[in-house]
């Protein structure tokens, strides 16, 4: 090219005039070479491997470089690039989903500031031969948006008094107030309409009120099944509501141990009159 055509492209006086789109393309190519080189750890790369010809293969594309530079372009490249991706996409739909961690929630410190004020109350119901506990605790400073909660708890999962299963427990809570808890017999509660519970906002009174269902004592003072009927103290089981009368007497037993006769009769008496002494 001489200077009048480099003059009529724009090009100065002895310089080599435009490049040329694949001239473009080598110099850009050299230029990540150089940049991979400074940045890039080719031995910790998982697709760089070199044959025993002495060439360098990318084991994700399967191509042949010459050196390391020609490698290290080609890794900038748009064929490798779409390569990773693809290759990523399918080791995320081939790898089991994994269970979301659980968290825990964050345990809520407060400055506990005493007990609360509390009413029992004693109930009986004659007509449903029931009894029933009404508790009433006072709440006069109790956090906002927070209703008092309960829950009722065996007498195996405290550690504050010896086991006895006899009895149960009754906890109420409500921050910033401690914890407290009633001792109550280990009762059926009865879950009806007569089981509820109360939170007064005005007041800052929660009631609850505990029905029992209903117990028959025997003469001992056991609690005996509401079906069954009581027994005696070494006697006969009384019978079955709605059917009369009861097991028969048993008869009178004569000094030998055999029974007598029925009430109001005796022995007939053998004919020649009485027999003997010695006879029998």
């Amino acid at each position: 090219m001489s200077f009048l055509d480099a003059r009529d492209h724009g090009s100065k006086v002895g310089s080599g005039g435009h490049a040329s789109a694949q001239n473009e393309a080598i110099d850009r190519r050299e230029r990540l070479r150089r940049l991979a080189l400074e940045t890039i750890d080719l031995s910790k790369d998982p697709y760089f491997m070199r044959n025993h010809l002495g060439q360098y293969e990318c084991r994700l594309c399967l191509t042949l470089h010459n050196n390391e530079g020609n490698y290290l372009a080609h890794t900038q490249g748009k064929r490798h690039q779409q390569n990773m991706a693809k290759r990523a996409a399918r080791e995320a739909a081939e790898k089991p989903a994994q269970p979301a961690p659980q968290r825990r929630a964050a345990v809520k410190k407060t400055v506990k500031i005493g007990r609360p004020g509390y009413r029992v109350t004693k109930q009986f119901d004659s007509d449903q031969d029931q009894r029933s506990l009404l508790f009433q605790v006072e709440y006069p400073e109790i956090d906002e948006d927070v209703k008092p909660r309960h829950r009722f708890m065996s007498a195996y999962e405290q550690k504050k008094e010896a086991w006895d299963k006899a009895y149960q427990y009754l906890l109420f809570a409500a921050d910033p107030y401690e914890v407290i808890a009633f001792k109550i017999p280990n009762i059926d509660v009865d879950r009806s309409e007569n089981f509820f519970t109360h939170w007064d906002a005005d007041n800052k009174i929660y009631s609850l009120q505990v029905p029992f269902k209903p117990q028959r004592l025997t003469a001992s003072g056991a609690a005996a099944p509401a079906g069954g009927a009581p027994q005696a103290n070494g006697g006969p089981p009384r019978p079955p509501p709605g059917m009369q009368g009861g097991p028969p007497p048993m008869p009178p037993q004569m000094g030998n141990g055999f029974p007598g006769p029925p009430p109001g009769q005796g022995f007939p008496m053998p004919p020649g009159g009485p027999p003997p002494q010695g006879a029998y």
